[in-house]
């Protein structure tokens, strides 16, 4: 189990890689949450997949099992920003425009959607692995893009998971429901630089 990170400019470095990690957020997100979303049927793809955009794939024995993506949220790509920001401007009705009470346009501020693993990873401890190279990635595109924090819209259990590994995060905003999927998602904020655990020596 491995990750790679990429963009528009070197994608192709990576073989299927992009590709199949689009594959694998159309059977997530269209076929199992039932998201009304761009997709032709084999992969899933929006607005946000955009030249800025920056990804973080896991492989294992050559197949993408998890992933995600990033992108500053100074983004912008014809009448399009980032979600959260998007969300906020009233662009995207399935997201309430309080989810945040301003959405942040700063270099330092990175947002992260689409976190996608495959229901292929049963083993807890492989899941938790594949979680921290995702989010591991995530951060270190970000951060040598210049950003301090990462925020992303994630569901509540997220929030827990990620602070088990180590990462600093915090719930920012209210919580809601989506009615589509039934599931409850909140605004995480976190370092985009995982904190150093100080550990006590004997004298």
């Amino acid at each position: 189990m491995y990750n790679v990170t990429f963009d528009f400019s070197d994608f192709h470095r990576h073989g299927r890689a992009f590709y199949d990690f689009l594959a694998l957020q159309k059977c997530f997100f269209v076929d199992e949450l039932g998201w009304d979303i761009p997709h032709d049927g084999h992969v899933e793809m929006d607005q946000y997949d955009t030249p800025q955009a920056r990804y973080s794939v896991v492989v294992l024995d050559g197949v993408v099992i998890g992933g995600a993506r990033t992108m500053p949220t100074t983004a912008k790509w014809g009448k399009n920003g980032y979600m959260l920001g998007d969300a906020v401007a009233g662009l995207l009705p399935g997201i309430p425009r309080d989810i945040l009470h301003e959405a942040p346009c700063s270099a330092q501020i990175w947002e992260c959607t689409r976190l996608v693993m495959s229901h292929s990873v049963t083993n807890r401890d492989d899941r938790a692995r594949c979680l921290a190279l995702i989010v591991e990635g995530l951060a270190r595109a970000a951060h040598h893009g210049g950003a301090e924090r990462l925020i992303s819209l994630s569901p509540l259990t997220l929030e827990r998971a990620l602070r088990q590994l180590g990462w600093d995060t915090v719930r920012i905003g209210e919580p809601y429901l989506n009615t589509g999927d039934g599931r409850r998602y909140a605004v995480l904020s976190m370092s985009a630089t995982k904190p150093v655990v100080q550990t006590s020596v004997a004298a």
